[in-house]
């Protein structure tokens, strides 16, 4: 079993939970109410507050906060809770709030994730598994990000935007509206999407075949010549793509209620087919 180690300077509030083999550096400071996954190290000047789970070998650099109360001026003291999954990457200057009672409470990061430097991840977000936020990306309260998300370096999520599995977002992209699975996105100051994410999807193992299915369904979904809204369009095919289970999420996702809409891929060719 695995020594714990615990630097002299660190403080840890009774109540905390320190599983087997962690190593909590100088300055750390451990929340009374904080369970600690085994296998952890927080590097130094460390700060994990409120009623906050962190999973199993999970590394956390110098001068993150994690935990601390919503930045929501409705936010009136109610429980607020954070998850963290295994084996995650949070870097430098990264602020990760717990939950409000208007969203559940709960703000929850998968299993292996990366955030990279100063990422804030605010108040009821739902992050997926493999997920990566580069340098500085912000989510608002209430977004939620899909598995295997690739998100760029300085880019800001507006509330309640929705993101699906496989995305990803160019750095300093502005997302107001949700983003449809497997979708490459980048902007100026509204969101509009790029086309797919065939690199993703080729990293991800993804035949040639499936690709080319799914750029098939965008062309369908985004056509040009068609003004019906999408949601009308994808209620419209959905049957014909029972056995299809990729294009089959992508169908869904669209058709699930939004709060934000669905980004309008109409303006981007689909017709150099590179799958």
């Amino acid at each position: 079993m695995a020594k714990t180690e615990i630097h002299e300077t660190a403080i840890i509030h009774d109540g905390a939970i320190i599983h087997d083999g962690c190593i909590i550096g100088p300055f750390c400071i451990i929340g009374g109410d904080a369970v600690l996954g085994a296998g952890c190290y927080l590097h130094s000047h460390v700060v994990i507050d409120g009623k906050t789970t962190i999973g199993e070998h999970c590394e956390i650099y110098p001068f993150a906060s994690i935990g601390k109360i919503p930045q929501d001026l409705k936010y009136s003291g109610e429980d607020s809770f954070l998850e963290i999954g295994n084996h995650c990457r949070i870097r430098e200057h990264v602020t990760i709030n717990g939950g409000t009672k208007g969203g559940g409470s709960l703000t929850k990061i998968g299993d292996n994730c990366l955030l990279m430097v100063g990422v804030h991840i605010a108040h009821d977000c739902i992050v997926g598994n493999h997920v990566v936020f580069a340098n500085n990306a912000t989510l608002a309260g209430h977004v939620t990000i899909g598995d295997f998300t690739i998100i760029g370096g300085l880019s800001g999520f507006h509330q309640f935007v929705r993101v699906g599995e496989h995305a990803i977002i160019g750095g300093m992209t502005g997302i107001g509206e949700d983003v449809a699975p497997y979708a490459s996105v980048i902007t100026d100051n509204r969101s509009t999407t790029g086309g797919l994410n065939v690199i993703g999807m080729r990293r991800h193992g993804m035949s040639s075949e499936k690709r080319h299915s799914l750029r098939q369904l965008y062309k369908i979904l985004f056509n040009t010549q068609d003004n019906k809204p999408v949601k009308i369009i994808a209620e419209n095919i959905r049957n014909n793509y029972l056995d299809n289970p990729e294009a089959l999420h992508i169908i869904d996702f669209i058709l699930t209620q939004s709060k934000r809409g669905i980004a309008d891929m109409r303006k981007f060719s689909f017709d150099d087919d590179d799958s």
